[in-house]
């Protein structure tokens, strides 16, 4: 998956992965046993990748920062278990190091 080149295609990855994590969790919701485990991991993931696509639409959003962002320790845990890590991975390299150039 290449990085984005624009800051549209950016916002455009950040509402994929908000709609990544609420199909994520409509899934968990059949089965108890892993709803309960990934509930408040979800969650964390949620809040961040929503405030930081709020930050993009409002105008609130600089980046790159050369920080990771906080689902990160979440992701190197857990990836293995997240079938769009790539993608989040992808977000955070943009975010800390600002968009692909050619």
């Amino acid at each position: 998956m290449k990085g984005p080149k624009t800051y549209d295609e950016y916002v455009d990855l950040v509402h994929n992965a908000v709609y990544e994590v609420d199909e994520m969790r409509a899934g968990i919701e059949y089965d108890p046993e892993n709803a309960e485990r990934w509930s408040a991991m979800l969650d964390q993931l949620d809040g961040v990748l929503r405030k930081l696509y709020d930050d993009m639409i409002s105008d609130r959003y600089d980046f790159p920062t050369g920080k990771d962002l906080a689902y990160m320790p979440f992701i190197n845990r857990w990836g293995r278990e997240i079938p769009f890590k790539q993608l989040l991975v992808l977000i955070n390299d943009t975010h800390k190091n600002g968009l692909a150039r050619d």
